[in-house]
């Protein structure tokens, strides 16, 4: 119950076990004075766990400071956390309190810490240690008392390893780590956060919902969401705002959602040269229905030809014997040959192999789609599963 009430003071949607998890953690490290480092990619909604430590523990009535350190340049960065004293450096007029003394007795949540200088770390690790810190400029050693939250969207380890980040800072602030799910890994909230967003934006922009069709809700399931939440709600605005209809189909919402590097390859969207999942799926069909049909071809030819009607001697042709006896679906049957009696009649069967180059096929494809369509790339788009701009460019790539 706890949990439920949680979510609803901080607008936090969705079930996921993973996510819960989460926030269970959050809730059990609250009343303690733990370092707690949050992890997870950009736009998965960290900056809410350390809210939710401080309004849980007994630091909530002091105050709560949000710090991003990439949005710091690095010459004021110590200045910035710790302070400064009067004539330190060029432009110090006046001494200043830093991060560190203006949350004396509350929460610092120190979000990107991965892009802090090395230098700084130095003294963050110092300040974990003993709660002591020294002013730009200063002599004089003061303490403070303060619960530090980090958070970071890069892999840390990786950073440690080419020597961007503290080994013994990352174990110092690691004391317990919570890691926030992607929103590819949460597929069960996705259309409950969708529909949220969109009554949000309906009630600021007083407008009518926008709701998705069927197609259009399988879509949101499977694309891959590189910018997690905060993608998700950003391309929900601007659909409501934009669209005239409040009726979102399949071909409307593919084309807002762009693509990105194949390192966050989206599955509905992709880069040049990358083949879709789905177009992967349609292309190996295909090559496992030729292959399956040349296989059966093949073995008419090697069989050679077969004598029939019951022993009158007349020569039956592969051609025969497949327009006589070969339907669809059916297994093609095996001539009996007397094709070594005389191979000079018909000549060597030559057995052509069969390609099996993702390529060909896919420029097959498009060219069937076309005709299909009678040249309407919209609707050709459609049929293949990809947008009409991607269309376009292997249109232009195959020289079709």
């Amino acid at each position: 119950m706890e949990l439920e009430s949680v979510k609803r003071r901080f607008g936090i949607i969705g079930n996921n076990t993973l996510l819960n998890h989460s926030l269970e953690t959050a809730l059990r490290v609250s009343p303690t004075d733990l370092s707690v480092f949050v992890t997870g990619e950009s736009g998965v909604g960290k900056e809410t766990i350390p809210q939710i430590i401080h309004q849980n523990s007994h630091r909530k009535h002091n105050k709560y400071i949000a710090v991003n350190c990439g949005a710091i340049p690095e010459g004021t960065m110590d200045s910035e956390l710790f302070g400064h004293v009067k004539g330190s450096f060029t432009g110090a007029h006046a001494e200043r309190k830093g991060y560190f003394e203006e949350a004396d007795g509350g929460t610092l949540f120190l979000d990107e810490i991965a892009e802090m200088p090395l230098s700084t770390q130095v003294k963050l690790l110092r300040l974990l240690e003993s709660g002591e810190f020294i002013k730009v400029g200063s002599s004089k050693i003061l303490k403070t008392d303060v619960r530090i939250v980090a958070a970071t969207n890069v892999n840390v380890l990786q950073a440690i390893d080419k020597g961007k980040f503290r080994e013994d800072l990352y174990y110092r602030l690691n004391t317990v780590p919570i890691v926030l799910p992607p929103l590819r890994d949460r597929k069960e909230d996705i259309e409950l956060l969708f529909r949220k967003f969109a009554q949000d934006f309906a009630e600021k922009y007083r407008m009518p919902v926008v709701r998705l069709e069927p197609e259009a809700s399988e879509v949101l399931l499977r694309y891959n969401w590189p910018g997690n939440v905060r993608q998700l709600k950003n391309i929900t605005e601007q659909i409501s705002i934009l669209e005239t209809s409040r009726r979102i189909t399949r071909e409307t919402l593919i084309s807002y959602l762009p693509d990105f590097s194949q390192s966050k390859l989206p599955v509905l969207a992709r880069t040049e040269g990358a083949i879709l999942p789905d177009e992967k799926e349609v292309l190996y069909q295909v090559i496992k229905e030729m292959r399956k049909e040349l296989d059966q071809f093949k073995a008419i030819i090697q069989a050679g030809f077969s004598t029939s009607d019951e022993g009158s001697g007349k020569l039956v042709t592969p051609e025969d014997e497949i327009r006589t006896t070969y339907t669809p679906g059916a297994q093609l049957p095996l001539a009996r040959t007397n094709y070594e009696a005389d191979p000079r009649q018909y000549g060597e069967a030559e057995v052509v192999e069969e390609s099996l180059s993702l390529q060909d096929k896919e420029k097959e494809l498009i060219k069937k789609a076309l005709e299909k369509h009678r040249g309407k790339r919209k609707y050709a788009a459609s049929d293949l599963g990809i947008s009409e701009r991607t269309l376009y460019r292997k249109i232009k790539e195959y020289d079709l």
